[in-house]
């Protein structure tokens, strides 16, 4: 097989962003969608955590099954999906609809997502596994920084049923690329590193015989580490999506134009990625993953009381705040997905290890939204918003201080 002229680890990357791309369509489109089609604050709530429905009960599941099934396999007929649910997305009549469609492109994403970590694995050497899964660890932010930038611009043009329409095509060119970029499953060499270049010859056939699901389970599950990183992605990840989810709507109550809330947002989602990619670089000049976890969650937690809290009337120093939040608390999730694969029982128990962490990610996001936006109901305002947030600080803080004392001793990266 030729060299394609993108690196495979990087469009598995891709992918991941484009997926991203459909969990970010919607919070620039709630203004439109309330006035279109009548969905209310508590549904709108319910539209953002939808999405992670199929993680939240099937994450596990499609974990286990993932490398039987086949890497590659899976995260085409993940981003198919996606192409397929956000086409008949475009055609949706109420809140109802959209419901729907959204928890199919939840397991859509689920499937692109949960292969993605143990398939980099497979395609880079180790030298670049720490740095890799920090790029991957962005995927969420990057995707969901373009939807919300681009989101409000393509709505003006051809309105939201465009929007849903064009990532549609999107989604089927990228699982297009992907087929042809990288190699099939049966193709790759089963060691790390070789399976970009391990399409022809004798070796290509190799594969790796995956134990049964049953011992995978039992190994996944009996271990203290996929525990203690699916714990911290929930807690994460549900505060992580109620604020910047929410943020349109709260920027739009506070009389900031539409191009204004666009760009502010798609800014406190993009920052995001520097944590990400920085966790990354931090990991592999050795700096000790429960500190970056410290870290991070600490400055989540400062973030959101400032933002909330702390500085009625001063809105620069608010939105610092909010930029606090998602930069600093960005090196949590590229932390948690090095942790997932070093953590893991073993090679084998990768994508089930990473499948029960996004199962927890996703029932943290399913809940975050909603609680939010309830607490904002009862008190008339976002303005309690902090203490949501600040608990789940407070469990990742204790919950890194477990990953600390679970930390294998000798492995350079703790």
């Amino acid at each position: 097989m030729k060299r394609t002229a993108i690196d495979p680890a990087l469009l598995v990357i891709l992918a991941g962003v484009c997926a991203a791309l459909h969990v970010g369509k919607l919070p620039p489109a709630l203004p439109v969608l309330r006035d279109a089609l009548g969905v209310t604050l508590l549904q709108a709530g319910f539209l953002l955590s939808m999405v992670q429905l199929a993680g939240m009960t099937l994450g596990l599941a499609v974990g286990l099954t993932a490398d039987s099934f086949g890497l590659r396999r899976c995260m085409l007929l993940g981003l198919w999906t996606l192409a397929g649910a956000s086409a008949a997305g475009g055609w949706a009549r109420g809140a109802p609809d959209l419901l729907v469609l959204r928890a199919l492109e939840g397991f859509g994403l689920l499937l692109v997502a949960l292969p993605a970590p143990s398939l980099i694995r497979k395609l880079v050497p180790m030298s670049r596994l720490s740095t890799m899964l920090g790029l991957w660890g962005a995927y969420m932010p990057l995707g969901s920084a373009m939807a919300l930038l681009c989101g409000p611009l393509v709505m003006a043009l051809i309105g939201w049923q465009g929007w849903w329409w064009g990532l549609a095509l999107l989604s089927g060119a990228m699982a297009v690329g992907l087929a042809a970029s990288v190699p099939p499953d049966a193709a790759r060499r089963s060691t790390p590193g070789t399976a970009a270049t391990a399409a022809t010859g004798p070796a290509a056939q190799t594969i790796t015989s995956v134990p049964p699901w049953p011992r995978r389970l039992r190994q996944t599950l009996s271990a203290r580490g996929p525990w203690l990183v699916a714990l911290s992605f929930a807690v994460y990840s549900g505060q992580w999506l109620a604020v910047i989810g929410f943020l349109p709507s709260i920027y739009l109550q506070a009389g900031i134009g539409g191009a204004a809330v666009g760009l502010l947002t798609a800014l406190a989602a993009a920052v995001n990625i520097i944590g990400n990619v920085g966790s990354g670089r931090l990991l592999q000049r050795g700096a000790r993953p429960q500190h970056l976890l410290y870290i991070g969650f600490a400055a989540m937690s400062l973030g959101t009381l400032m933002a909330f809290a702390l500085a009625p009337g001063q809105p620069l120093l608010r939105y610092a705040g909010v930029l606090l939040f998602s930069m600093v608390g960005g090196m949590i999730p590229g932390t948690l997905f090095s942790l997932a694969v070093r953590l893991a029982p073993g090679d084998d128990t990768i994508s089930t290890t990473v499948g029960w962490m996004q199962q927890w990610s996703a029932a943290g996001q399913f809940a975050g939204p909603p609680l939010v936006a309830w607490v904002a109901g009862v008190v008339g305002g976002w303005q309690w918003t902090w203490t949501v947030t600040g608990a789940c600080s407070v469990i990742g803080l204790a919950l890194a201080a477990q990953i600390a004392r679970t930390a294998r001793p000798d492995d350079a990266a703790y």
